[in-house]
């Protein structure tokens, strides 16, 4: 008789190990391979369907990272900088897909600036993580162009550029979901992998990834060392599922109101006098511009509008995935178009 002990598995049946990918082929201790680790957590615990995502990515050692989780799942691998326009084409045609992009500091911050922004302006509804880490690693240690100025890198030299920080330029172009965290941080990451897999738009997520083999220095604001000495946390994040809402009547400022809860628990608030707002995109854009002058680690959720619509409800797209529809349904008859013609003569 066998005691080997059965697989936990999630409510759709599938195990942990059912949303694994490769193996990786990155450098042991990348901070990428963390970010993999917690998305194979995310997928389990929220039971995601493996053929209802897609997978995207560039070109640079983050976007190697989807072949590393959700193995069962559609995944394109497009030109640097590109990954937007394969989103934006991918998800026009089944806007029912979930989709995870993965991108890198030199993915989106210099080739594929362009493409990033435009993408925040159309509001697909994805989730996109950049794996930052301030250097080009795939090709040995070049500066990009999230990189601190005056950072020295032992064959780059020394940067005299300022940084291009990717939530305030994610927020200036529409964004309706900015967050950044730490990949050593492994509940936040996975609290706001959730979240942002529920957003109804673009959801970006800028995460410090250090790399060790050419910029995990202490002085460098993409490293280990510096991550785990001035990270500061916004606030605590956390992810439940869409349920209810529960109101409370008013209470006073620092008032303690005891709040019953949908699993039967209860909540203790006290209301503070000043808190944190992510839906104050002015007070958003001045923390970030703030912690950059300080040189200060916020992480958490910076920046949240929820009311945007995104660009398959703004086009008015049928519930039927474009993808799924009949000939028919998709091209005009030769009746239409003999009208059309006769009318242009």
């Amino acid at each position: 008789m066998s005691t080997k002990r059965p697989a936990r598995v999630n409510l759709i049946g599938l195990s942990k190990t059912d949303y694994n990918g490769r193996p990786s082929t990155l450098c042991k201790g990348c901070g990428h391979n963390s970010i993999s680790s917690q998305i194979v957590q995310v997928a389990y615990e929220l039971s995601i369907k493996p053929h209802e995502m897609i997978k995207l990515s560039g070109i640079g050692c983050s976007s190697k990272s989807p072949a590393y989780f959700l193995g069962r799942s559609h995944g394109f691998n497009s030109l640097h900088g590109r990954m937007p326009s394969i989103a934006t084409g991918a998800l026009m045609a089944n806007h029912t897909l979930n989709a995870i992009g993965v991108s890198g500091d030199g993915d989106t911050a210099s080739i594929g600036m362009g493409q990033f922004k435009h993408l925040m302006r159309r509001n697909i509804r994805m989730v996109y993580i950049v794996e930052n880490n301030g250097v080009y690693g795939l090709t040995k240690g070049q500066f990009s162009a999230t990189a601190d100025e005056g950072q020295e890198l032992k064959y780059a030299g020394s940067n005299e550029l300022p940084p291009i920080d990717i939530c305030l330029e994610a927020i200036m172009a529409g964004c309706g979901f900015v967050a950044r965290s730490f990949s050593g941080d492994a509940k936040q990451v996975r609290e706001l992998l959730k979240a942002a897999l529920s957003h109804r738009g673009t959801a970006v997520l800028d995460i410090i990834s250090p790399c060790v083999a050419f910029n995990n220095h202490d002085t460098s604001t993409k490293s280990y060392g510096y991550g785990r000495e001035h990270e500061d946390q916004l606030h605590e994040i956390g992810w439940v599922p869409p349920a209810e809402e529960i109101m409370i009547d008013d209470y006073a400022p620092g008032e303690m109101k005891v709040v019953g809860l949908h699993d039967g628990s209860h909540l203790q608030l006290r209301k503070l006098d000043e808190d944190y707002d992510p839906t104050d995109k002015i007070g958003a854009l001045n923390r970030l511009i703030w912690a950059q002058e300080t040189q200060e680690f916020i992480t958490g959720l910076i920046y949240f509008d929820k009311d945007r619509e995104n660009l398959a409800e703004a086009s008015h797209l049928p519930q039927t995935p474009l993808a799924h529809l009949l000939e028919e349904k998709l091209r005009p008859s030769a009746e239409s178009l003999d009208e059309i013609m006769t009318g242009l003569m």
